[in-house]
């Protein structure tokens, strides 16, 4: 069964976006992962398990249009290879499975699969921060 984990967006101004989602839903900091390329920050509250998760790319000086500020839902399963490969055989056209590690420490192993609209969604293997 697949569980709901997060949501991300693009942001320019990580301080700006971090302050607000604060201010006008309650939403902390649980957790901020910084690559050389981009920041990761991710939001949560008492509420709900799911997250919001900022992406800020370092080189971005422009404010993103929302018809090309990419996003994604996220789910996380128990075995992400069972689930890529009955997708793959049901026709579903999953990418490939990633191994998320830029510093040789494994963060995610992970793969998208667009909706039928093109939404992308992750599936992420439980496990670490992703639960």
């Amino acid at each position: 069964m697949a569980k709901y984990i997060h949501s991300m967006i693009r942001v320019l101004d990580e301080a700006r976006s971090v302050d607000f989602y604060d201010r006008a839903f309650g939403l902390k900091v649980a957790d901020r992962l910084d690559f050389p390329t981009f920041t990761l920050v991710y939001l949560s509250n008492g509420e709900a398990e799911a997250e919001l998760e900022l992406t800020i790319n370092k080189d971005r000086t422009e404010p993103y249009d929302l018809g090309d500020g990419y996003g994604h839902i996220a789910v996380s399963v128990d075995d992400v290879d069972a689930l890529h490969a009955r997708l793959e055989a049901e026709g579903l056209a999953p990418r490939k499975l990633v191994d998320f590690a830029p510093a040789g420490e494994l963060v995610a192993r992970f793969f998208f699969i667009a909706d039928p609209d093109g939404y992308q969604i992750e599936v992420l293997q439980r496990g670490g921060r992703f639960k």
